[in-house]
């Protein structure tokens, strides 16, 4: 078999599948994207579907990222390297789960 039959054989078509997203506007906010849109040298869907993108990408690293105030940040670190005694629930939940686990160990 020759090596660029092979080649062909085994490229595989990659392709991902398109949705389609419809918004209606006014016909004020369409005159204002279709002025961005024009300014960037975009068509008005790329424009909004780009848009749309950033906006969302930078949504959600602002969510992921947690910024805390100096009190907080100690708080949250004397917390952690200081934790209370765990207080009569806790204990009692602890035991409780411990007789579980030792009960399931002896009938296995």
């Amino acid at each position: 078999m020759s090596g660029s039959a092979t080649k062909s054989r085994n490229k595989k078509k990659v392709t991902s599948k398109v949705y389609r997203f419809d918004a209606r506007l006014d016909q004020d906010q369409k005159t204002l994207i279709q002025r961005a849109a024009d300014l960037e040298g975009r068509t008005m869907t790329d424009f909004v579907l780009h848009s749309a993108k950033v906006a969302a990408e930078r949504t959600i690293q602002d969510r992921a990222i947690m910024v805390l105030s100096a009190r907080d940040t100690e708080a949250f670190v004397n917390a952690i390297l200081n934790p209370p005694e765990p207080g009569p629930v806790l204990r009692a939940a602890a035991r409780a789960y411990k007789d579980r686990v030792s009960r399931r160990a002896r009938t296995a």
